[in-house]
């Protein structure tokens, strides 16, 4: 018997804004899209246990592409184990819009296709399951 959880993908978007530039060229740092993975995870949470649940932690992260000011990213987590009170879910951080400084101050581009920026793999816990009894 599969459990249902397993497959289940949560999605957000988010525009990252040129306050979060940290770096030459408007380069954002890594902790930005791990912030991400902490929200996306929480609703996974939401959906499966009806508790926004704790990040427990990651056991693999790679930065494969950099995050810009002016980037639309998207980030997604899947849910890919079940267990008791654990649910190992993996990651992606993909740029889907990028700005376009090169043609004005205000251009930008969709990217066909985007560019995985960071994924990992990481772990969240839930609170067990109280069967309550009637005395």
């Amino acid at each position: 018997m599969t459990d249902s959880r397993l497959g289940l993908t949560v999605t957000h978007r988010r525009y990252v804004p040129y306050s979060h530039a940290h770096y030459a060229g408007n380069l954002v740092d890594g902790a930005y899209a791990l912030a991400m993975f902490g929200d996306v995870a929480t609703e996974v949470c939401i959906r499966t246990d009806s508790d926004e649940g704790l990040f427990a932690g990651y056991s693999d992260v790679r930065f494969t592409a950099p995050i810009r000011a002016g980037d639309v990213v998207e980030v997604t987590a899947q849910v890919s184990r079940v267990g008791t009170r654990s649910r190992t879910l993996e990651f992606s951080c993909a740029v889907v819009c990028r700005g376009r400084p090169d043609r004005s101050e205000s251009a930008a581009e969709v990217l066909d296709p985007p560019i995985v920026a960071v994924t990992a793999t990481g772990t969240v816990v839930v609170p067990a399951v109280t069967v309550s009894r009637e005395e």
